[in-house]
């Protein structure tokens, strides 16, 4: 008998393919459904400890810029010239300037005239470069042509030299230094975006829009462009950095925010005499756009690979 059951066993697991049984119930594992772009990027980014700290440096100067009022342990613009050049200490975190106002005070203040200087001149860099490069590369030809040959002529020069002689034409304060870095950012918005509209509106559903007789400003303002945010964000993100920069460095040569607004290039540029007996003057607001423009880099690194298909797993 054993040797019986032996035989039909084998039998049975000789056989190719055996017929399943109808009455039987097969077990299949759950599909997983595929993940948005926008919820796979959030996800990379938070697993990536370097787009982590960018984000952390930038809501910590958000959070900074918002409640400056209840952070600030001075007023940023009064003056006492018996406190002037003193260390720092408990009544003066950072040490005062030369004309013995609170350094801490003044660089919490500052974060507000960063974030409107990034948002302003990023905002101008953006809505310019990114119409100009949408009609670039959607229309191509001759359009294309003379819009980016402008674009060649602006990226001919240095980006601070051409920021520079604009603020001499338009004059120097903070509105017009926003202004001069926001034309500034405009070509590399510009490139970018063509870049990714030549490479959307070739897609199958520009093209049956085209077909069914949409008009070429509705396809670019309803296909193609949201097609194309994800460039966009990254350069805004980097852009915020290098704008909060440039207009440091204006303003650094006096061409930027004039006094007593608190700006971080211009404390660097009344304490850049006294940088042997008081360094700290320095120091401190040094220190805050370094740590502000790595952080926007470090995220705006961290979201372009974060929205790049090639890099999905």
């Amino acid at each position: 008998m054993q040797e019986d059951y032996r035989k039909d066993v084998r039998l049975l697991s000789l056989q190719p393919n055996p017929t399943p049984n109808p009455n039987t119930v097969e077990i299949t594992k759950p599909i997983k459904k595929p993940r948005g772009l926008w919820l796979d990027a959030f996800l990379r980014i938070v697993k990536s400890k370097t787009s982590l700290i960018g984000l952390c440096i930038i809501l910590i100067l958000f959070i900074t810029a918002l409640l400056a009022p209840f952070i600030a342990t001075h007023d940023p613009t009064t003056q006492l010239i018996t406190n002037r050049y003193q260390p720092p200490s408990g009544e003066h975190l950072l040490g005062t300037d030369e004309l013995g106002r609170d350094i801490f005070s003044r660089i919490v203040y500052g974060t507000r005239i960063s974030i409107q200087i990034g948002v302003i001149a990023v905002g101008i860099s953006m809505i310019i470069g990114v119409t100009l490069g949408a009609v670039a590369g959607y229309f191509g030809r001759w359009i294309d042509q003379i819009i980016m040959r402008i674009i060649d002529v602006m990226m001919a020069f240095p980006s601070i030299l051409l920021a520079i002689a604009l603020v001499a034409v338009l004059g120097p304060n903070l509105r017009n230094a926003m202004i001069a870095v926001g034309i500034v950012g405009i070509p590399q918005f510009a490139r970018i975006v063509r870049s990714a509209v030549l490479s959307v509106k070739e897609t199958e559903f520009v093209e049956a829009a085209r077909s069914i007789g949409g008009k070429h400003g509705r396809i670019l303002m309803s296909h193609v462009l949201p097609n194309s945010l994800a460039p966009i964000i990254v350069q805004t993100t980097l852009g915020i950095g290098t704008a909060i920069l440039d207009a440091a460095g204006l303003s650094f040569l006096g061409l930027g925010a004039q006094p007593p607004t608190p700006e971080w290039g211009a404390m660097l540029s009344d304490g850049r005499n006294a940088l042997q007996i008081a360094p700290w003057v320095i120091t401190f607001p040094g220190l805050a756009i370094f740590f502000v423009v790595l952080g926007f880099n470090l995220f705006g690194d961290g979201l372009r690979d974060a929205l790049d298909p090639r890099l999905k797993e």
